[in-house]
Parts: structure tokens; sequence; C-alpha cells
């Protein structure tokens, strides 16, 4: 929205550096098993974000969606701050560096060489000195403002990141180990933090900023250590980049992640808190970089990596049947998700690019009868979790219910791998006529998915389904069927949407 049209600028909050003196009202902040944790008021409250009701993204959606990526994902100054720019530099060096250590004879990655040198000149946060910078944020957040950031946490951020993971572990483990980890804590408090500044439209000061920056700093003199809790904050910082990342800059965001998990040999199969991880980053990371690349690219970590050592794309379907759980089921989808953007990817580089990858039209032929037929077994051996409860039939897109979080993403992912593979079906390949074999129905259901189903870990996860479903219709009640879902979805969550309007706005011609 343009801010020109209203007679006065948002007010600034406060920075977390500027509360240093103000006196902690409350003894029992520091102790989450206080009975005033639950009761403590917020210090702000969200309407204070804004001089006039309108300037809410809740209510400012319908004035001009159509945005590109740097308009709508930086419009509020977060990912062109100087001190951010400075520290997410210094994070991929910390990644890298990390990876590095794991595995001495490792190439480091060709462009972090002298990043830790560019680091260093760009310039810093103006207004807190590293060294005071610890001491400041622990005696500002030690009150209410943390316990809000902690809540909000629990209630909105933790749901994103655990929605196949029916332990829960972001929920109830991440906060118990953070207890003890610094930079874990304050990777929970900055991605908590950035999630309300991007819902609720804060502009210039960001808590999230300090923050993220805070946790960095903490997680420099890691280097050398293999720690769970060490990976699970890189994740939550990799989120939190996410949220105000250009499109165009994924893959750079993603790449130290990949790095660490490859190098610490985490797998989709690692159990605890290491294979929570891993395939949150997988899906929530990896796997929208491959589907935003457009048929181009496949996911950074291979997928290959997702699997134990020794086991070979044949054996995935007999490995993730044999584990025998709703969550494993759906992880299957985005395994299988991945395995079509890979096979696109190779696909078109052998034919555009001259890539001599072996992605002959006989060996294509077969790698996609293969992948079809596994996404067709993953399909029908659903387990009931993942089945919908009610299906009603209706225009333009049918609203297809279900009660478990897993069951939402997964089934939305096995339509987008089948679109994926059906625009590029071998013309020699018959299958008997099937509802499958139409790129709509598929097309029509991952709309109807997302209308049915406001889980907002499952609405940000739906973004890059719905720009491949939505290229595919043509009425224009359909069209605004769409727009109107991509703008809740950026108002629900905070998470950057409305870019992909352009795209198919374009698409639509």
């Amino acid at each position: 929205m343009d801010e020109t049209t209203f007679s006065e600028p948002p007010r600034k909050r406060a920075r977390i550096s500027s509360l240093q003196d103000q006196p902690d009202p409350v003894t029992a902040d520091n102790d989450p098993e206080s009975p005033a944790w639950d009761q403590l008021q917020s210090p702000y409250h969200l309407t204070d974000y804004y001089t006039d009701q309108h300037n809410s993204p809740a209510l400012a959606i319908n004035s001009d969606p159509f945005q590109s990526p740097a308009a709508s994902w930086t419009q509020d100054g977060f990912s062109q701050d100087p001190g951010y720019l400075a520290s997410q530099e210094e994070l991929r060096c910390i990644l890298f560096s990390l990876a590095n250590s794991t595995a001495p004879t490792r190439v480091s990655s060709p462009d972090t060489v002298g990043r830790f040198e560019l680091a260093e000149k760009l310039p810093r946060s103006k207004t807190l000195q590293p060294e005071r910078r610890g001491e400041l944020l622990q005696s500002s957040l030690s009150s209410r403002r943390r316990i809000e950031y902690l809540k909000n946490y629990v209630a909105e951020v933790a749901p994103w990141l655990d929605m196949f993971d029916s332990q829960c572990t972001f929920r109830q483990q991440v906060p118990v180990l953070a207890r003890s980890f610094p930079a874990l804590s304050y990777a929970m408090l900055a991605i908590s933090a950035r999630q309300i500044e991007r819902k609720n439209g804060v502009r210039n000061w960001f808590d999230s900023l300090e923050l993220y920056q805070e946790a960095i700093r903490r997680l420099s003199p890691l280097l050398q250590l293999r720690d769970p809790k060490i990976v699970a904050a890189c994740v939550l910082l990799c989120c939190l980049e996410m949220m105000s990342a250009r499109a165009q800059d994924w893959r750079r965001h993603l790449e130290g992640c990949a790095a660490l998990f490859d190098a610490f040999g985490i797998h989709g199969f690692s159990q605890g808190i290491l294979q929570a991880v891993l395939w949150c980053y997988a899906r929530m990371a990896d796997l929208c970089g491959a589907l935003i690349s457009d048929g181009t690219q496949t996911t950074l970590l291979h997928p290959s990596k997702w699997l134990p050592e020794g086991y070979r794309t044949e054996d995935a379907h007999q490995l993730f049947q044999s584990v025998k759980s709703p969550d494993m089921h759906a992880n299957y989808a985005v395994y299988l998700c991945v395995k079509a953007t890979e096979l696109v990817s190779d696909r078109t580089k052998f034919v555009e690019l001259g890539e001599d990858n072996g992605c002959t039209p006989d060996r294509f032929r077969t790698r996609w009868l293969s992948l079809w037929n596994d996404l067709q077994c993953w399909f029908s051996e659903r387990p009931s979790e993942l089945l919908p409860v009610q299906t009603v039939n209706r225009k333009p897109f049918p609203h297809i219910l279900f009660v478990h979080w897993a069951a939402i993403s997964s089934n939305q992912l096995y339509h987008t791998a089948c679109i994926l593979l059906l625009k590029m079906m071998p013309k020699e390949i018959r299958l008997p006529r099937s509802p499958t074999l139409f790129p709509l129905w598929h097309a029509r259901r991952i709309c109807g998915i997302s209308l049915a189903n406001p889980h907002q870990g499952c609405l940000n996860n739906s973004i890059q389904p719905l720009w491949i479903a939505g290229q595919l219709f043509s009425h224009a009640s359909e069209h605004e069927e769409i727009i109107r879902l991509i703008q809740s979805i950026e108002a629900e969550t905070g998470w950057g949407t409305c870019w992909r309007i352009r795209d198919l706005e374009v698409a639509w011609g």
C-alpha cells in the first residue's frame, strides 16, 4: 500500500536497546514455570503498530496486491538494512565453516572465500556494540516482551515447523533445549518477532533484527561443535530469512544449511531432533526453492542425501513404508515431489542446455514411469490419518477437509508432483484412463485443499503449489478465487505471497 495516502506516518516502536533503562516490572518473567507465565500482559498492543487501522496488512490486501518480490517482501526495509546484510553474510560464513570443520577434506563453497572479511567491512547495527548487545538484549527481554515472543512462537510459529511432526519437536522440545543454549533461544525469539512484524506491518525498527544478530553472535564461538541444537538454531534463522528474502535469492539463503546437513550426515531417518529439523528444512525451504526455479533446478540437498547412507532411490518406498507412521508417509510425499523436481530439472538441462547428465529419452521415460507409479502407490497407500474427512463439490474448486496437519500439505504435494510430471509426460507412455491423468483435476484439488484447511503452516507451504496449479486455469472466477486465497495467506501468516499474483497475472495474459 502506498504510504503517501495517509496523513501521518506509522509511529515507530522503540528498539530493544532503547528500553534498557526501564525497570523490570515482573520478577517471575525469567521463570517459564511461574504461575504468572501465561498471565502477563504484553507491554504493547498489536494495534499500536498503526496510526490508522487501515495500515494493517489484513485490511490492505485489496489495495495493490500485484507487487514484485522486491516490493512485496522488502517493503518494510528489513532485508535492506545494512546490519542485516552484514549479519546474513556472517551466518553464511558460520554455516560453511561448521560444515567444513566436520569434513576436513571438503572444499569450501567457491563464493565463501573472503566472506568473513566482507562481513566485517559491511556496516553493523548502529545502536549496540557487540560486547554489550547480549547484555542489553537479555536485560530488556527478561520482561514481558520475551514472554510475548515465546507465546507467539508456541502458538503461531512452531505449528509451521511441526506440521509433519506429531511429536511437536519445535513446539515442545526446542524451547526446553533453548533454556540452556542461548543461540537457539535467540533464534526462537527472532523468528517469532519477525512473524509478528510481518503480520502486523511493523516498519522502520525491528526487534527481530537485533535478536537475529545476537543469535548469530552466540553461534560464532561454536564452530567446532557437532551439537544438534546448533543445527536447529541455523534452520530457524534460515526460515526467518525466507520470510523476507526475494524469491530469486532463496537458494543463496539455503546453501549453508544444505552444506551443514551434508557434512553432519543428517538424513530423513536420523531420529530425534535432527530428523525433525531435516524434514522442516526440506519441506519449508529446499523444496520450495526448487519449485520456485520453475524446472531449472532441484533441491540443494540432493535427494540421495535424504536417505541413510547405502540406500538407493529404489529402496525409498520400502524404507518409508517400514516406519509405519502418518508423519513419515507425509514426508515421503515431500521426497517424491523433490524427485519430480529433480527429473524435470535433469530433462530440461539435457534438452535445452545440452548437459550430458544421462537423461536420454529412454532413461527419462523409465524414470518418469517409475516415479509416476511411486506417486500413485503413495496415494493408494495413504493411512487413514491422511485421508480427507469431507469433500464438498463446489465451484470453482472442491473443498477437501483434513483433520491431520500432515495430511493437508502432503496431499497438495502429491498433486503438485503429478502436475509436474504430466506437463512433460513422454508421448510413448500409455496409461489406463483415470482422473489422475488430467492436470486440471490435480490443480483444482490443490486450490480446494487450501480453501478448506486454514492451518497456517499448510498455508505457507501451499504458495508454490498454488502457483503451479493456478497457471492452468483460464476462467475469471477461478483467477479471482486464487487471488483472494493468496492475499489471505499473506494477511493471515505474515509470509510474503502476493508476488506470486503478479507471476500468475503474467501467465494468464
